[in-house]
């Protein structure tokens, strides 16, 4: 069974920081493409970063750039995304997913992350 797990998430203050970890089963993550999404209340799903197979290449959306990393440990086929500088505005859930084609598949269950005084 292909299966996402996200974990790490928690209620920080700003300018604190914060890494998630998505852990893959069933399927390694050096053979995939894997994308960090989050979702606010009231608001749409939005993709947060990406990382290419192995890890060649990698992408943010503007509102994180600069202050998010995602990296990729094979050894431990999980997926990390590093936020720091944390603003109340990524207060969101925040899940990981595969992608299929350009779909994307196998979304784990989410993790809150919460930025607050």
């Amino acid at each position: 069974q292909l299966q996402l797990v996200e974990s790490g998430g928690g209620l920080v203050q700003p300018g604190g920081s914060l890494r998630l970890s998505c852990a893959a089963s069933g399927f390694s993550l050096d053979n995939a493409v894997i994308g960090w999404f989050r979702q606010a209340p009231g608001k749409e799903r939005e993709g947060v970063s990406c990382i290419t197979s192995r890890g060649s290449n990698t992408n943010y959306t503007d509102s994180v750039r600069g202050r998010f990393a995602i990296s990729r440990d094979s050894a431990k086929n999980t997926v990390y995304l590093q936020m720091n500088s944390l603003k109340p505005a990524d207060t969101a859930v925040y899940y990981c997913a595969r992608a299929i084609g350009t779909s994307w598949a196998s979304w784990g269950q989410g993790t809150q992350v919460t930025v607050s005084s």
